[in-house]
Formats: C-alpha cells, structure tokens, sequence
C-alpha cells in the first residue's frame, strides 16, 4: 500500500512507519518537525517538512503518487499546554485538519485514520469507558480532538471516503530494535520515571494523592507503542478489505493508577523511589481505561505480554542510546 503519514517524525509515527515499510509499504511522511525529530524519521519513508495547512503541496503529494490511505497522527497533544494556549489547540488540531480533509477530498483519499484520545470522554463511576459512551471533554486538548473527530464524521459522510478513528489511552515504551523511540521527552509519567533512573536521584513528582482511587492518585491505561502501531496497520488492511469505518479505544482495557507504575519502576530496577506529591493539575481526570471489547472483535492481534516491563526496559534503553555520544 501507499501511505500518507503525518507526524511521521513524531514518536508513534516513527514507529508506524517504521512497521509499515517492514511490511513493504510505501510510506510518504509529512511532519513540521515542531515536535517531531530528524533522527526519527525512517529512511526508507520520503520525507516532507511540512505543515498539514500546506494545502497546495500536501495535494500534490497526494496525487503525483496517487495515494490512497492516510494516518493523521500530527497534532498538538499536552493536556496541561492547551488549558495554558487554547488558540494553538484548536488552529493545529482544527482549523489545519479542515484544510488537510480538503485536501485530500480533492485528491480522492478512500481511507482515513485519525489519532484522537481518551481524553474526549466523559469520565465513569466505574473509569471504564466504551466507544458509544458520552463525550464531554475536560481539557482543550481533549475537545480539540472531539471536534476533529466531528469534522471527519461529517466530511465521510458528504465526500464518501472511509475513516477510522481511534482513541488512544496512555503510550508507553520504544521500539524494541532501538530505531526510534521519544525523543523530546514530555512531562509524562513514564518519561519522568525514566530520567530519574538516568539521573540517579530516584525521585519522583507526583500531581495529585487525594483523588477518589485506591490510594489517591490517577488511573489511567497504558498501551506499548508497538501494539499501537499494529492496531493501526492491522485496522488499515481492514479498512481496505471491508470497505467501512471505524470507531475504537485503544488501549489494554487495565487501569494502573500512578504508584502502580512506581511499583513497576522499583521491581525493574530493584530501587526505592522517594515520591513527592504536588498539587492537582487542571484538565486531568480522576482515572480512565478502555473497554476494548470492540477492539478484540474487530483485530485479531497478539499484543505484547508484559507491556508495562518491557515498556519500562525499552524506554530506558532507548533513552540511554539517546544520550550516547555515537548515536
């Protein structure tokens, strides 16, 4: 197949492509490298520094190789950045997303995956939501993407093309032959985890230990990128084969709160990390995890055993190979 792949820069684009021309795909990655990375972009891939509003090039792209099928990953994606800079959240992950659909209305795209996130939901009694459950957003990254995932809806349904629109939980871990991985690290809770072992302070901020969970911190699912990758090329062959769209959570259907994860971290590198609780932060949620029945019906994958371990292990080395003087 032929792909167009935005964010293929980015830390899960990377990897998609990565699996894709593995595969023996053509891919073709478009990425403004605001936060994607040079050294991530996969060489067998063509490569265009661009941004997706860059209607006229993006269309000749499109057409000059008669691509058909497209994965929008380029978004801006921190929870705690859009409830500071709403306006940047919606011109990337609105406003340029119509000029992108445009795009590739013209250019006769019959296959659109679209990255959106956990965040667009309403949050349960019980932390488990299901695809059809209420949407209601608590933070401007999380209603950007509910209204891109709108906007798709709504230009399959006039232009005629199929769309998938898959809803991440919490990434985690690297590519397991260390050919890419993240490389400007967020605040994230596996990223901070990481640099703690690196920088031998074992220390570790956590946001939050009064919340209405087990031992007062957030739940959240975490997913290894390796899976998500596969869940995205496995939907797209699918989406070929079946002429339809989609609509899935993505992630392991299990809710690990943040101590969880500290406990993970002290089991794999057989240390005690000192915690020190901070205040809440605006726009996150008590605690999510998928339901992924949906999922398990409609890809028959083997996702990884012991995700959350050799998620740790693979961040680590990748992180230790990113700061090696030869890479």
């Amino acid at each position: 197949m032929k792909i167009l792949l935005t964010g293929g820069a980015g830390y899960i684009g990377s990897q998609i492509s990565y699996d894709l021309t593995d595969q023996g795909n053509d891919v073709y990655i478009v990425d403004n490298l605001e936060t994607g990375s040079l050294i991530s972009i996969n060489k067998k891939a063509k490569f265009y520094k661009l941004n997706i509003n860059s209607y006229k090039k993006i269309l000749k792209i499109l057409k000059k190789n008669k691509i058909r099928n497209v994965i929008h990953l380029a978004a801006s994606t921190s929870v705690e950045e859009s409830m500071r800079f709403p306006k940047k959240y919606y011109d990337n992950n609105v406003i340029n997303l119509i000029t992108f659909l445009d795009a590739c209305v013209v250019a006769k795209v019959k296959n659109f995956i679209f990255a959106s996130t956990c965040a667009v939901y309403k949050t349960t009694k019980n932390y488990r939501v299901s695809e059809d459950d209420d949407k209601k957003p608590q933070s401007i990254y999380g209603g950007s993407k509910y209204f891109g995932e709108e906007l798709i809806k709504s230009y399959s349904k006039l232009y005629k093309f199929n769309y998938s629109i898959l809803r991440f939980f919490n990434v985690i871990g690297s590519d397991s032959k260390l050919r890419t991985g993240k490389v400007y690290k967020k605040d994230m809770l596996f990223d901070n985890f990481v640099n703690s072992v690196l920088n031998k302070n074992y220390t570790f901020e956590v946001y939050g230990n009064n919340y209405n969970t087990k031992d007062g911190t957030c739940i959240r699912d975490y997913i290894h990128v390796e899976d998500i990758s596969q869940v995205h090329i496995s939907l797209l062959k699918l989406m070929v084969k079946k002429n339809r769209s989609f609509e899935l959570n993505c992630g392991y259907g299990r809710g690990y709160s943040v101590l969880d994860i500290a406990n993970f971290f002290k089991k794999v590198f057989k240390k005690n990390f000192k915690i020190i609780y901070k205040k809440k932060r605006k726009g996150d949620l008590e605690g999510i995890f998928a339901n992924v029945k949906k999922l398990n019906k409609e890809i028959k994958l083997n996702f990884i055993k012991n995700p959350i371990q050799k998620a740790i292990i693979s961040e680590y080395n990748w992180s230790t190979k990113l700061k090696a003087p030869s890479f």
